[in-house]
């Protein structure tokens, strides 16, 4: 049968029953979240352990509902969770702030699929009283929309955390003057023998407390989670030297009255890496390990944690940014790993996080199959290890009868397997759409060939064809078909950039301006067409700082000069 997730124990019969409500029960011999459903020729049965296994039960039933003609088969399913928390995390800073409606939308689907938790993870976009400078072009949310979506939540059994950084990642705040002076850098630092701006605020500056403190004070109230995640990840340009000042700064917010009846989040990179951190941190703090390629060391860090005996969660993610189209065999084997470490090692909970660094240009079906499977392999692990994702995709998240979509997004993202170089976090395929100023061929893009770009050209086009054989019914479905050729051209004309760059030098200044201006020109309409998917479904903040990256692109097409420090590279 095919449902999404797969449940632990589910026997068939050969009969279908009419569709009727069920009858249902409580049986407090079931684990939490947990469901048994009987479907016979003269009762549909169910019972659950709690109201949310009463839930996922019913969701069940819909689904074996929608893949049998509106009818019911005859079986007999028992299900529960393997973890306990099942998330997505939601990168709405980077640049993209989704509408509301495309936010329940998402919400009600992953519900469907057994997911009990969203994170909203922020830097900028939420509407802070008094802060005005900082996110005025973001299109922040408000207080009352993020009540609104936690009440939408909690009728769905999903608990929405908030999520905010408060140490790295600062970089919209301190790029104002009112605040540099929190910046452990206020000048900036060097990196590689490079200028950067400053990201991380001093923990060791009172004025630092004073702004986390006034920030957590105000948006935290909003929810009615029980959790907080304040972040600390990735203080680039905090010294070795400083890394007391990072554990007490642990230990400083832990202990904030605003954070009081809330357990504390926090991710687990610094922690990782220095290791003689992890006796100090304080109670009560739940270490998220991230990491996000299927070679990712879940083990040791993981085994590490739970010897400290710390709460800790598994973070993969859905391999979608810095791609374009997605990473679909690496989204695959990280969610796998994760879950397979986490379980063995003891977390609580499965964090999977879905990024939109550097413009955040991936649509939001590339991250759909991350979702779904990570979703599968959180509720039941062996159940779903070998899911077919494509079918799963084509009745639970796309409602495509013809059953093209799924196979041909799954293909889409496995595109950046035909070519030899891979680098993490990233498709080689796009790396310079972002970084223009790179020689191809070199380096991270060394075994770079023109054939194997034309090879991928050819499988973008057969995934295409299959795409105009779709028929999605879900509201949207018109608009996903739309997002995933504008995502497809993209990339085919990042091949075609590329071979042209190969059959020269590997410079995009030895192209011939001939061929540079046919790229720009091919380039016009996908910006047009990004600018008006954007809007289909998010507010028009971080649009501008989005189309930068198109636009700096065809800049350097029509010019044939790149800027060498350009994207921060």
């Amino acid at each position: 049968m095919n449902l999404l997730p797969r449940p632990r124990s589910l026997s068939a019969g050969g009969g279908r029953v009419q569709w009727r409500e069920p009858s249902v029960g409580t049986d407090r011999s079931l684990p939490a979240e947990g469901y048994r459903l009987s479907v016979s020729g003269d009762s549909v049965d169910l019972s659950a352990a709690d109201d949310a296994g009463s839930f996922y039960g019913r969701q069940t039933l819909e689904q074996l509902r929608k893949t049998h003609g509106g009818n019911l088969p005859e079986c007999e399913i028992e299900d529960w969770p393997d973890y306990p928390v099942r998330a997505v995390m939601l990168d709405v800073s980077r640049d993209k702030v989704p509408s509301m409606r495309t936010l329940e939308a998402l919400i009600e689907r992953l519900a469907s699929w057994k997911v009990n938790q969203v994170q909203l993870y922020m830097e900028h976009t939420f509407a802070y009283a008094g802060h005005r400078e900082v996110w005025a072009d973001a299109s922040p949310f408000t207080s009352d929309e993020l009540r609104s979506l936690d009440r939408f939540c909690r009728q769905r059994h999903v608990e929405l955390v908030p999520n905010q950084n408060c140490l790295g990642h600062m970089g919209r705040w301190l790029k104002h003057e009112r605040y540099r002076r929190l910046a452990l850098f206020p000048d900036g630092w060097t990196e590689r023998g490079r200028w950067r701006a400053p990201t991380t605020i001093d923990p060791a500056n009172p004025g630092s407390l004073v702004l986390v403190r006034e920030l957590l004070a105000e948006l935290l109230p909003n929810f009615s989670s029980e959790r907080a995640h304040v972040g600390l990840d990735e203080p680039f340009e905090m010294p070795p030297e400083r890394l007391d000042d990072y554990g007490a700064w642990v230990t400083t917010l832990r202990r904030l009255p605003e954070l009081d009846g809330r357990r504390m989040l926090m991710w687990g990179d610094i922690l990782a890496e220095h290791p003689e951190l992890i006796p100090r941190l304080p109670e009560d703090v739940t270490v998220c390990e991230w990491g996000y390629e299927d070679w990712h060391p879940f083990e040791p860090r993981t085994k590490q944690l739970a010897e400290a005996d710390l709460p800790f969660w598994v973070c993969p993610g859905t391999s979608s940014w810095l791609t374009v189209l997605g990473r679909t065999t690496n989204m695959l084997g990280n969610c796998r790993a994760a879950a397979e470490t986490g379980l063995a090692n003891g977390a609580s909970g499965f964090l999977n996080t879905d990024w939109g660094d550097l413009g955040h240009l991936q649509y939001l079906p590339v991250s759909e199959p991350g979702f779904a499977y990570g979703a599968a392999v959180s509720w039941c692990l062996d159940a779903n290890r070998d899911l077919d994702l494509a079918a799963a995709l084509d009745a639970h998240a796309f409602a495509d009868p013809a059953a093209e979509l799924g196979a041909a997004l799954l293909a889409l993202g496995d595109a950046y397997l035909g070519v030899v170089p891979k680098m993490w976090n990233m498709s080689v395929l796009v790396m310079h759409l972002y970084f223009p100023q790179l020689q191809l061929g070199r380096t991270f893009s060394d075994g770079l060939t023109i054939d194997d770009l034309l090879g991928v050209e050819h499988t973008l086009a057969g995934c295409v064809a299959h795409l105009e054989r779709a028929r999605p019914s879900r509201s949207d479905g018109s608009l996903v078909l739309d997002e995933l050729r504008a995502g497809a051209a993209l990339v085919a004309l990042l091949c075609r950039d590329a071979r042209a760059r190969l059959a020269a030098d590997g410079w995009l200044g030895s192209v011939p301006d001939a061929r540079r201006q046919e790229l720009g020109a091919d380039l016009d309409p996908l910006i047009d067409a990004h600018r008006s998917l954007w809007l289909a479904r998010n507010r028009p903040g971080g649009l501008d700082d989005s189309l930068a990256w198109l636009e700096h692109l065809r800049a350097c097409y029509r010019t044939g000069t790149t800027d060498r420090a350009w994207g921060g590279w």
